[in-house]
Protein backbone atom coordinates (compact mmCIF):
# COMPACT_ATOMS: atom_id res chain seq x y z
CA UNK A 1 0.00 0.00 0.00
CA UNK A 2 1.43 3.59 -0.97
CA UNK A 3 1.62 6.11 1.31
CA UNK A 4 -1.55 8.24 -0.30
CA UNK A 5 -3.53 5.21 -0.51
CA UNK A 6 -2.80 4.81 3.26
CA UNK A 7 -3.77 7.96 4.02
CA UNK A 8 -6.68 8.02 2.03
CA UNK A 9 -7.90 4.61 3.85
CA UNK A 10 -7.04 6.51 7.06
CA UNK A 11 -8.99 9.44 5.80
CA UNK A 12 -12.65 7.40 5.17
CA UNK A 13 -12.02 5.70 7.85
CA UNK A 14 -12.37 9.09 10.28
CA UNK A 15 -15.35 10.11 8.19
CA UNK A 16 -17.20 7.21 8.44
CA UNK A 17 -16.47 6.95 12.27
CA UNK A 18 -17.41 10.81 12.25
CA UNK A 19 -20.27 10.58 10.73
CA UNK A 20 -21.82 7.63 12.35
CA UNK A 21 -20.94 9.82 16.03
CA UNK A 22 -22.85 12.57 14.46
CA UNK A 23 -25.73 10.42 13.49
CA UNK A 24 -25.94 8.98 17.03
CA UNK A 25 -26.07 12.27 18.73
CA UNK A 26 -28.89 13.64 16.15
CA UNK A 27 -30.62 9.64 17.14
CA UNK A 28 -30.31 10.57 21.41
CA UNK A 29 -31.41 14.46 20.78
CA UNK A 30 -34.37 13.53 18.82
CA UNK A 31 -35.54 10.36 21.49
CA UNK A 32 -34.70 12.77 24.17
CA UNK A 33 -37.26 15.77 22.12
CA UNK A 34 -40.09 12.80 21.01
CA UNK A 35 -39.72 12.00 25.16
CA UNK A 36 -40.33 15.27 25.99
CA UNK A 37 -43.31 16.68 23.46
CA UNK A 38 -45.19 13.43 24.03
CA UNK A 39 -45.80 13.86 27.90
CA UNK A 40 -45.14 17.64 27.53
CA UNK A 41 -47.84 18.38 24.95
CA UNK A 42 -50.48 15.87 27.20
CA UNK A 43 -49.47 17.60 30.26
CA UNK A 44 -50.28 21.13 28.38
CA UNK A 45 -53.84 22.72 29.60
CA UNK A 46 -54.90 26.67 29.71
CA UNK A 47 -55.00 25.67 33.39
CA UNK A 48 -51.68 25.98 33.51
CA UNK A 49 -50.95 29.73 32.26
CA UNK A 50 -53.99 30.33 34.63
CA UNK A 51 -53.57 28.64 37.97
CA UNK A 52 -50.97 28.85 40.38
CA UNK A 53 -49.13 25.95 42.54
CA UNK A 54 -51.27 23.82 44.17
CA UNK A 55 -51.25 20.90 46.47
CA UNK A 56 -50.68 17.12 45.55
CA UNK A 57 -54.31 16.21 44.64
CA UNK A 58 -55.32 18.70 43.31
CA UNK A 59 -56.14 18.78 39.33
CA UNK A 60 -56.25 22.83 39.16
CA UNK A 61 -52.72 23.52 39.79
CA UNK A 62 -50.52 25.08 37.28
CA UNK A 63 -47.75 27.06 36.24
CA UNK A 64 -48.38 30.67 36.43
CA UNK A 65 -46.11 31.75 39.55
CA UNK A 66 -43.03 29.80 37.76
CA UNK A 67 -43.29 31.17 34.62
CA UNK A 68 -43.83 35.17 35.73
CA UNK A 69 -41.37 34.37 38.54
CA UNK A 70 -38.73 33.01 35.41
CA UNK A 71 -39.42 36.02 33.53
CA UNK A 72 -38.96 38.90 36.02
CA UNK A 73 -35.60 36.69 37.45
CA UNK A 74 -34.17 36.55 34.09
CA UNK A 75 -35.24 39.65 32.54
CA UNK A 76 -33.38 41.84 35.24
CA UNK A 77 -30.30 39.29 34.50
CA UNK A 78 -30.46 40.47 31.10
CA UNK A 79 -31.09 43.98 32.37
CA UNK A 80 -27.77 44.02 34.20
CA UNK A 81 -26.03 41.27 32.03
CA UNK A 82 -26.30 42.51 28.57
CA UNK A 83 -25.09 46.63 29.23
CA UNK A 84 -22.09 45.09 31.04
CA UNK A 85 -20.99 42.65 28.92
CA UNK A 86 -22.00 44.60 25.72
CA UNK A 87 -19.03 47.44 27.50
CA UNK A 88 -16.78 45.08 28.57
CA UNK A 89 -16.66 43.56 25.37
CA UNK A 90 -16.27 47.06 23.39
CA UNK A 91 -13.65 47.74 25.79
CA UNK A 92 -11.54 44.51 24.74
CA UNK A 93 -12.02 44.96 21.05
CA UNK A 94 -11.81 49.23 20.96
CA UNK A 95 -9.60 49.78 23.25
CA UNK A 96 -7.67 47.07 25.37
CA UNK A 97 -7.43 45.24 21.74
CA UNK A 98 -4.23 43.36 22.50
CA UNK A 99 -2.72 44.88 26.08
CA UNK A 100 -1.83 42.53 28.73
CA UNK A 101 -4.93 43.65 30.70
CA UNK A 102 -6.96 43.16 27.94
CA UNK A 103 -5.80 39.25 27.61
CA UNK A 104 -6.24 38.74 31.29
CA UNK A 105 -9.87 39.58 31.36
CA UNK A 106 -10.35 37.59 27.85
CA UNK A 107 -8.27 34.25 29.72
CA UNK A 108 -10.84 35.47 32.79
CA UNK A 109 -14.38 35.18 31.17
CA UNK A 110 -13.07 31.76 28.80
CA UNK A 111 -13.11 30.77 32.71
CA UNK A 112 -15.88 32.04 33.53
CA UNK A 113 -18.53 30.44 31.19
CA UNK A 114 -16.70 27.10 31.65
CA UNK A 115 -17.02 27.30 35.40
CA UNK A 116 -20.19 25.31 37.21
CA UNK A 117 -22.65 26.60 37.20
CA UNK A 118 -23.36 25.52 40.91
CA UNK A 119 -19.83 27.03 41.43
CA UNK A 120 -21.37 30.74 41.15
CA UNK A 121 -24.58 29.71 43.11
CA UNK A 122 -22.56 29.42 45.96
CA UNK A 123 -20.25 32.40 45.36
CA UNK A 124 -23.68 34.53 45.31
CA UNK A 125 -24.91 33.01 48.55
CA UNK A 126 -21.96 33.56 50.28
CA UNK A 127 -21.95 37.00 49.38
CA UNK A 128 -25.49 37.85 49.14
CA UNK A 129 -27.90 35.49 50.49
CA UNK A 130 -25.56 34.91 53.50
CA UNK A 131 -25.37 38.39 54.72
CA UNK A 132 -29.30 39.38 53.95
CA UNK A 133 -30.37 36.17 55.92
CA UNK A 134 -32.61 34.87 53.14
CA UNK A 135 -32.80 34.16 49.67
CA UNK A 136 -34.30 36.44 47.21
CA UNK A 137 -35.10 36.90 43.75
CA UNK A 138 -32.40 39.47 43.70
CA UNK A 139 -30.13 37.27 44.15
CA UNK A 140 -30.93 34.93 41.50
CA UNK A 141 -30.90 37.67 38.86
CA UNK A 142 -27.43 38.31 40.43
CA UNK A 143 -26.33 34.82 39.50
CA UNK A 144 -28.23 34.55 36.38
CA UNK A 145 -26.27 38.16 35.55
CA UNK A 146 -22.76 36.70 36.45
CA UNK A 147 -23.22 33.93 33.80
CA UNK A 148 -24.45 35.95 31.60
CA UNK A 149 -21.69 38.55 31.00
CA UNK A 150 -18.66 36.22 29.86
CA UNK A 151 -21.12 35.18 27.52
CA UNK A 152 -21.86 38.26 25.79
CA UNK A 153 -18.95 39.62 26.57
CA UNK A 154 -16.70 37.79 24.23
CA UNK A 155 -19.19 37.21 21.65
CA UNK A 156 -19.45 41.16 22.10
CA UNK A 157 -15.49 41.19 21.22
CA UNK A 158 -15.54 38.47 18.59
CA UNK A 159 -17.89 40.45 16.49
CA UNK A 160 -16.54 43.78 16.99
CA UNK A 161 -13.45 42.31 15.30
CA UNK A 162 -14.36 41.00 12.95
CA UNK A 163 -15.55 45.17 11.73
CA UNK A 164 -13.00 45.76 9.39
CA UNK A 165 -10.43 48.19 10.09
CA UNK A 166 -10.73 50.19 7.24
CA UNK A 167 -14.26 51.28 8.24
CA UNK A 168 -12.91 52.88 11.28
CA UNK A 169 -10.10 54.74 9.74
CA UNK A 170 -12.71 55.97 7.18
CA UNK A 171 -14.77 57.75 10.04
CA UNK A 172 -11.90 59.23 11.42
CA UNK A 173 -11.17 60.50 8.27
CA UNK A 174 -14.32 62.52 8.61
CA UNK A 175 -13.31 63.64 11.92
CA UNK A 176 -15.62 61.70 13.96
CA UNK A 177 -15.10 61.41 17.39
CA UNK A 178 -13.94 57.60 18.74
CA UNK A 179 -17.18 56.94 20.67
CA UNK A 180 -19.19 58.08 17.62
CA UNK A 181 -17.10 55.37 15.45
CA UNK A 182 -17.86 53.27 17.98
CA UNK A 183 -21.80 53.53 18.26
CA UNK A 184 -22.66 54.40 14.56
CA UNK A 185 -20.24 52.18 12.96
CA UNK A 186 -18.43 49.16 14.39
CA UNK A 187 -21.76 48.47 16.22
CA UNK A 188 -23.85 48.51 13.02
CA UNK A 189 -21.75 46.56 11.34
CA UNK A 190 -21.69 43.82 14.50
CA UNK A 191 -25.03 43.91 15.45
CA UNK A 192 -26.32 40.91 13.81
CA UNK A 193 -23.30 39.08 15.75
CA UNK A 194 -23.99 41.17 19.00
CA UNK A 195 -27.85 40.47 19.25
CA UNK A 196 -26.90 36.99 18.42
CA UNK A 197 -24.53 36.63 21.83
CA UNK A 198 -27.39 38.07 23.78
CA UNK A 199 -29.91 35.89 22.52
CA UNK A 200 -27.24 32.86 23.04
CA UNK A 201 -26.41 34.34 26.83
CA UNK A 202 -30.08 34.58 27.98
CA UNK A 203 -31.22 30.86 26.46
CA UNK A 204 -27.92 29.99 28.35
CA UNK A 205 -29.02 31.31 31.59
CA UNK A 206 -32.99 30.88 31.23
CA UNK A 207 -32.17 27.00 32.12
CA UNK A 208 -30.37 26.95 34.91
CA UNK A 209 -31.27 25.70 38.20
CA UNK A 210 -28.18 24.62 40.12
CA UNK A 211 -27.36 28.80 41.00
CA UNK A 212 -31.47 29.50 41.58
CA UNK A 213 -31.56 26.54 44.17
CA UNK A 214 -28.75 28.79 45.99
CA UNK A 215 -31.00 32.02 45.62
CA UNK A 216 -33.66 32.66 44.63
CA UNK A 217 -34.61 29.30 45.80
CA UNK A 218 -38.29 28.70 44.97
CA UNK A 219 -42.01 29.66 46.22
CA UNK A 220 -45.21 27.34 45.35
CA UNK A 221 -47.10 31.13 45.28
CA UNK A 222 -47.07 33.71 43.17
CA UNK A 223 -44.70 36.79 44.28
CA UNK A 224 -43.45 39.73 42.50
CA UNK A 225 -41.10 40.75 45.35
CA UNK A 226 -37.79 40.62 44.54
CA UNK A 227 -36.38 40.45 48.29
CA UNK A 228 -38.45 37.37 49.07
CA UNK A 229 -37.59 33.97 47.40
CA UNK A 230 -39.23 34.07 44.11
CA UNK A 231 -40.55 30.87 42.00
CA UNK A 232 -38.72 29.69 38.73
CA UNK A 233 -39.98 27.58 35.94
CA UNK A 234 -36.19 25.23 36.38
CA UNK A 235 -36.23 25.22 39.90
CA UNK A 236 -40.10 23.93 39.83
CA UNK A 237 -39.34 21.17 37.46
CA UNK A 238 -36.72 19.89 39.61
CA UNK A 239 -39.27 19.72 42.34
CA UNK A 240 -42.64 18.51 40.44
CA UNK A 241 -40.36 15.66 38.55
CA UNK A 242 -38.64 14.40 41.60
CA UNK A 243 -41.63 14.23 43.63
CA UNK A 244 -43.87 10.99 44.02
CA UNK A 245 -46.96 12.86 42.49
CA UNK A 246 -48.26 11.84 39.80
CA UNK A 247 -50.27 15.52 38.76
CA UNK A 248 -47.14 17.30 39.91
CA UNK A 249 -44.72 14.91 37.72
CA UNK A 250 -47.17 15.79 34.61
CA UNK A 251 -46.76 19.55 35.50
CA UNK A 252 -43.03 19.14 36.06
CA UNK A 253 -43.00 17.56 32.09
CA UNK A 254 -45.22 20.54 30.88
CA UNK A 255 -42.93 23.34 32.84
CA UNK A 256 -39.74 20.32 31.04
CA UNK A 257 -41.49 21.33 27.98
CA UNK A 258 -42.32 25.13 27.49
CA UNK A 259 -38.83 25.88 28.64
CA UNK A 260 -37.22 24.00 26.12
CA UNK A 261 -39.26 25.13 23.51
CA UNK A 262 -38.42 28.91 24.66
CA UNK A 263 -34.78 28.20 24.50
CA UNK A 264 -34.62 25.87 21.39
CA UNK A 265 -36.43 29.33 20.00
CA UNK A 266 -33.87 31.71 21.48
CA UNK A 267 -31.26 29.04 19.46
CA UNK A 268 -32.92 29.35 16.28
CA UNK A 269 -33.05 32.82 16.27
CA UNK A 270 -29.16 32.90 17.06
CA UNK A 271 -28.08 30.95 14.72
CA UNK A 272 -30.20 33.01 12.23
CA UNK A 273 -29.09 36.12 12.97
CA UNK A 274 -25.25 34.65 12.93
CA UNK A 275 -26.42 33.02 9.44
CA UNK A 276 -27.44 36.13 8.05
CA UNK A 277 -24.24 38.02 9.12
CA UNK A 278 -22.15 35.55 7.16
CA UNK A 279 -24.67 36.07 4.51
CA UNK A 280 -23.93 39.42 4.45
Amino acid sequence: MTHTQKRILINNIVMVLSTLSAIIGICFLLWILSVLVANGLDAISATIFMQEGAPPGNINGGLKHALIGQLIIVSYATLFGVPFGILAGTYLSEYGQKSKLAEIIRDISDIMMSAPSIVIGAFVYAIVVAPMGHFSGWAGSIALTIIMIPIILRTTDDMLQLVPSTLREAAFALGAPKYKVIIQVVYRGAKAGILTGILLGVARVAGETAPLLFTSFNNNFLNTNMSEPMASLTVTIYNYATSPYEDWQKLGWAAAFILSMFILTLNILGRLFLLKKKGK
